[in-house]
């Protein structure tokens, strides 16, 4: 059933193959810049205060790809929702005999494999013309890295999407944590620059620890014993917020079912 759901999602971007390119292209284009802009904002000082003593170049780029991850999570739960309110299959879905939580699996798998290859594109583009470090990166672990950020993520993604379930429209959700993991995540900066107080509650926010384990198995070449601690706090965020957000949207269904407005938009 999963499959199947991957396979509308795909075969409705296979109707639009100019977009696939403008992709490819768009990815340089985000990666140039942030070339430059590392070429404009290095110094020493900065290089020191790095995670790995890595360049602020691919310090950045993995920042960026690690958020759109998060982007994607909180985006695409609530994209898949309203596609099928406007287009009538939201009833036909959950009259089925899928289970809600393959429903949300099964539509969240097209936009996190485009993301994925999106990622290969930015870090491809990134090694070939403006020397992004990938021969010792350790790949099994950034793979599990990532695994398990998308598990928390998409327990974020999930809650987002009860919210417009029962809202409707305007999701203060997902400004909060775009807005909260921005400043503390560590995207752009690293979490050691900010003051001890937001130091603690960088801790508190999942994509601290997805980009502290990426950053560390594609620039420290850390292993698995190394990436543990950051492997760890992803599952316990995916332990808490899997249930939880499963059982508010349940909630959140029930309601627009009891209210009748399920499929209103």
């Amino acid at each position: 059933k999963m499959a199947v759901l991957f396979h509308r999602d795909f075969a409705v971007a296979r109707s639009y193959r100019a977009a696939f390119l403008l992709e490819l292209f768009g990815a340089l284009f985000g990666v140039a810049g942030f070339y430059f802009l590392s070429r404009f904002v290095e110094s020493p000082q900065l290089e020191r205060a790095l995670p790995q003593g890595g360049s602020y170049f691919s310090f950045a780029l993995v920042g960026l790809a690690m958020f759109d991850y998060l982007s994607i999570a909180l985006h695409t739960f609530d994209e898949s929702l309203q596609d099928a309110r406007q287009n009538g299959t939201l009833e036909n879905l959950l009259v089925t005999q899928t289970s809600l939580p393959v429903i949300l699996a099964g539509s969240s798998l097209y936009p996190f494999a485009l993301m994925s290859l999106r990622t290969v594109i930015y870090l491809g583009w990134g090694a070939a013309l403006f020397g992004f470090p990938l021969r010792e990166a350790n790949w099994p672990g950034a793979l599990l890295v990532l695994a398990a950020s998308i598990l928390a993520f998409s327990g974020l993604g999930i809650l987002s999407a009860s919210y417009l379930l029962v809202f409707k429209r305007g999701n203060p959700l997902n400004w909060a944590v775009i807005g909260l993991s921005s400043v503390v995540g560590g995207m752009m900066y690293p979490v050691s620059v900010l003051p001890s107080w937001l130091q603690h509650v960088a801790r508190l926010v999942p994509v601290t620890y997805a980009l502290e384990g990426m950053r560390a198995a594609l620039l420290g070449h850390a292993t698995l014993r190394e990436l543990w601690p950051s492997l760890a706090a992803l599952l316990v965020f995916a332990a808490i917020l899997l249930p939880v957000s499963f059982t508010i949207f349940f909630l959140a269904l029930r309601r627009t079912k009891i209210t009748g407005t399920l499929t209103y938009f």
